[in-house]
């Protein structure tokens, strides 16, 4: 279960380090083009991962 795609759950800087790391790795193992389209989703009223939707899911 989980989203379409690739999904990284972390800190805001990290995960932007992640991307940009992708990026570079790809780079240099020749690729001279990468297209990405990122969807970002921040929430401040509570806490919730990953694994927590899972969970909600299973639990039902």
């Amino acid at each position: 279960m989980g989203p379409n795609g690739t999904a990284i759950e972390d800190d805001w800087e990290d995960v932007f380090k992640c991307v940009k790391k992708c990026h570079e790795n790809v780079h240099q193992k020749g690729s001279p083009r990468i297209y990405t389209t990122i969807k970002v989703n921040t929430r401040i009223d509570k806490l919730q991962r990953f694994k927590d939707k899972i969970n909600s899911i299973l639990d039902n």
